[in-house]
């Protein structure tokens, strides 16, 4: 699946969708180390940009999105739409970050 037909809208200019087949997901868990805790803290202190912890957030977001284009791409699918993100905490430092969207396939017009 070419990883640019994803998209947080529900079509694509040039395309029609022939094609549904249901939710694609990818999840992801992670916890923050005491390491990390303990640079973030400092950081912290400081004021600003958290970067430990910007850094964990968007590489959770990356690991989810390839999950989420593997899934679609076992289900068959072109193309995403409906693109969207999702993040809760589970427990005291530990977090999923869902990515998820409708799987189709698409046609050029």
């Amino acid at each position: 699946m070419d990883k640019h037909l994803v998209t947080t809208g529900f079509d694509f200019q040039g395309y029609r969708i022939v094609k549904y087949l249901g939710v694609a997901k990818g999840i992801i868990v992670r916890s923050r180390s005491i390491v990390g805790n303990i640079g973030a803290g400092f950081q912290a202190l400081l004021g600003g940009n958290i970067t430990i912890y910007t850094q964990l957030c968007e590489r959770a977001r990356e690991d989810a999105y390839s999950l989420l284009i593997k899934h679609a791409e076992d289900m068959g699918a072109t193309a995403i739409i409906g693109m969207r993100y999702d993040a809760n905490e589970v427990a005291q430092g530990i977090t999923e970050v869902l990515a998820y969207g409708t799987a189709v396939v698409l046609e050029k017009i």
